[in-house]
């Protein structure tokens, strides 16, 4: 199992491999999603995540990173998921 702080580190580390800046990180109980990015810069993972692979926590939080940069999940969001995705695992 991870601790809350190995997964603060998994993300700042991903973080500065994507070239963004967090505002802030939550790790909480969430009913219904993995993760979630507001538009203020602040990343919430569902502390599930802590139970899951490596793969799996960095693929979603990959994906939350690159939100800071695209919103929305255009065709460079995506092609940018895979690129970072292949690089990391």
């Amino acid at each position: 199992m991870t601790t809350h702080e190995e997964l603060k580190n998994e993300v700042l580390t991903l973080a500065e491999e994507v070239g963004v800046k967090p505002n802030a990180i939550h790790i909480r109980a969430m009913k219904r999603k993995w993760a979630s990015c507001s538009s203020k810069g602040r990343l919430s993972f569902n502390e599930i995540l802590l139970d899951e692979p490596k793969e799996v926590r960095y693929k979603i939080i990959l994906h939350e990173l690159l939100h800071l940069k695209y919103p929305n999940h255009s065709k460079m969001f995506k092609l940018l998921l895979d690129y970072y995705l292949q690089k990391v695992l």
